[in-house]
C-alpha cells in the first residue's frame, strides 16, 4: 500500500492509470467524503471491493468519467437533463442502464439502475483521463463509521488497498441520492 498526494498521483500519472485500470484498489478523496474505488468494469476489481466493505449484494455507484459516458450508457429524460447540469457536485443520479455492458456485472449485480456521481472535485479530472467508471463507496465495513482522516481508517481496509490518494481531513457527508429511475424524482438526503 502506497500514499499519495495529489503531486505525486499527477507526476506518476501514466503509470498509475495503467495499474488502477489492471485491477488496483484505491482509496480516493471527493467533494464530499473519502471513496474506496477501483476501475468498474473489472469483475475481479470489483470483487476485492465486496470483500472488503462486506457488502455481498447491495449496488454500488460510480463516478463516471464524463457527462457524456453518463449519457451513452444511462437513461435520461428530458426532463430529467437538468440534473446533469448540476454535475459536478454532491449528487449520486439513481438511472436506468442503457448499456448493462458499461459496468461489469458484479457492479450493480445486474439491476437495470446504476447510481452515477461526477463529484466536484480535482480528482474527476484523474478519472477523466482514466476513461473507465469508477467505483465511488465510501471507506468503511458496512455499517460501520466512514473514513475521515489516516486515524479513522480501518487498519483492515488499509491493508486490503493498493494506493491511498490523501488530502486531509474530510468532514462533509456522503451524497445526496436523486432517484431519477421512477416516474417521479425522489431526493434522499444520507
Amino acid at each position: 500500500m502506497r500514499i499519495l498526494t495529489k503531486e505525486e498521483l499527477y507526476n506518476e500519472k501514466f503509470r498509475l492509470i495503467s495499474e488502477f485500470k489492471k485491477g488496483a484498489v484505491f482509496i480516493y478523496p471527493t467533494d464530499t467524503i473519502y471513496g474506496l474505488g477501483c476501475n468498474a468494469q473489472d469483475k475481479e476489481a470489483v470483487e476485492k471491493i465486496r470483500k472488503i466493505k462486506m457488502r455481498p449484494s447491495q449496488p454500488f455507484s460510480v463516478i463516471a468519467p464524463s457527462k457524456n459516458w453518463l449519457r451513452l450508457n444511462c437513461l435520461i429524460s428530458k426532463e430529467n437533463e437538468s440534473w446533469l447540469n448540476k454535475l459536478p457536485g454532491p449528487y449520486t443520479l439513481i438511472t436506468k442502464l442503457k448499456n448493462r455492458a458499461c459496468v461489469a456485472e458484479n457492479v450493480n449485480l445486474s439491476m437495470n439502475t446504476i447510481g452515477v456521481r461526477i463529484p466536484s472535485h480535482w480528482f474527476c479530472d484523474f478519472i477523466a483521463m482514466m476513461n473507465v467508471p469508477v467505483i465511488t463507496t465510501s471507506v468503511n465495513k458496512s455499517g460501520k463509521e466512514f473514513m475521515i482522516n489516516m486515524e479513522t481508517l480501518d487498519p483492515a481496509i488499509k491493508s486490503k488497498v493498493d494506493y491511498i490518494i490523501y488530502e486531509g481531513e474530510k468532514n462533509g457527508s456522503p451524497s445526496t441520492l436523486v432517484r431519477l429511475d421512477k416516474e417521479e424524482v425522489i431526493i434522499k438526503k444520507r
